[in-house]
């Protein structure tokens, strides 16, 4: 189970695991602000299951626009699929090969399948006759904002707006 944790000014931070939530709460630099039906009950306490905390104190982020280049990233951002056959992708592929002075970034990175990745070799889409079907671009969106949230909770939605 996760939560989201946002700042003092309901700006969303990161998602961090249930037992990490429940300690800033029981710490109390944290107020649960959405909860889950049933509540975690303790030998002597009894606590609601936070799904959003607010934290009571503002904590200051510096936060670049830019999203850092990952192979992970890569592969998220193109939904697993492979570029060019769109077959299931494991590796990263450099539009203009590294040989080729290709840059490690957004614009130029994609992600692979192994087969079609072989065959490319260090050579670009057009000379092998391909082409891409979308133009590789940084990510951009709430859940790129936002550490952890790869898979948002619905009920989360109204908070990551403000960090899209």
């Amino acid at each position: 189970m996760r939560t989201l944790v946002l700042n003092a000014g309901y700006e969303p931070l990161a998602v961090v695991s249930f037992r990490r939530a429940l300690v800033l709460v029981l710490a109390g630099k944290a107020s649960v602000v959405l909860a889950d039906a049933d509540p975690v009950v303790g030998a002597t306490v009894s606590l609601e299951r936070p799904s959003v905390i607010l934290l009571s104190r503002y904590v200051r982020v510096p936060r670049g626009s830019v999203v850092p280049v990952s192979r992970r990233g890569v592969l998220r951002r193109d939904h697993q699929r492979c570029a060019y056959c769109r077959g299931h992708a494991t590796t990263v592929d450099h539009v203009l090969p590294r040989s080729r002075r290709g840059p490690d970034s957004w614009e130029n990175l994609v992600a692979c399948c192994v087969r079609c990745n072989n065959a490319k070799g260090d050579r670009t889409p057009e000379e092998m006759g391909w082409s891409l079907p979308f133009r590789p671009a940084a990510p951009r969106g709430a859940s790129w904002a936002v550490r952890g949230a790869e898979q948002p909770d619905p009920r989360w939605d109204e908070y990551l707006a403000t960090a899209a």
